[in-house]
């Protein structure tokens, strides 16, 4: 059952808050393997029943800690041109998403079964970021791309390299799907 993981204001998100802040510091402490729900729900001062009533399980909970954490806390870069752009939003997606934590965020975020929600969010910020960059390029007189192929070409390769292959996303790959991206582009203009 899907269940919604976003509540606004007041004591709801306090809760959510410290449920979320909990489950990171109990992370970094111990470990995904060593973490279960009632410790988490006595180191953020609620009971269990609070946490498997707004989470369903520890699964749930842990993607939905991931997917916040994923969240960005600004807008992409802004180089004054839209390859700068794209190269600096993608290059540190990479960057981040290599990581070690942004794989450990990723793979959080992917074994939510019961539901596509964390996943959705951190694509919606994927997504918005692009259409950020695409707006600007419009606004400043340069031919705009189509997100969803940048999703495709550029996004979607360096997660599935960071996930299921090497797990290196280099710079020098990055560049390569960026040319490709160029590429593509030019020939649909």
């Amino acid at each position: 059952m899907a269940r919604e993981m976003v509540r606004q204001g007041g004591r709801s998100a306090r809760i959510q808050e410290a449920v979320h802040a909990a489950t990171q510091t109990l992370l970094n402490e111990v470990g995904r393997s060593e973490i279960n729900v009632p410790m988490i729900a006595e180191r953020a001062g609620v009971t269990p029943s609070t946490i498997y009533r707004r989470w369903g399980d520890l699964t749930q909970l842990l993607a939905d800690t991931a997917a916040e954490r994923l969240r960005p806390v600004g807008e992409p870069d802004d180089t004054g041109s839209l390859a700068g752009d794209l190269r600096a939003f993608v290059q540190q997606y990479a960057e981040e998403m290599a990581s070690t934590v942004g794989r450990a965020l990723l793979r959080d975020v992917l074994a939510e079964t019961d539901s596509d929600l964390a996943a959705v969010r951190c694509c919606g910020y994927t997504t918005d970021h692009l259409h950020t960059l695409n707006s600007r390029a419009l606004k400043r007189g340069e031919a705009g791309f189509s997100v969803d192929e940048a999703l495709d070409v550029l996004i979607a390769p360096i997660c599935y390299r960071i996930l299921f292959a090497t797990g290196d996303a280099s710079p020098e790959y990055v560049n390569g799907l960026l040319e490709r991206f160029a590429r593509l582009n030019e020939g649909a203009r």
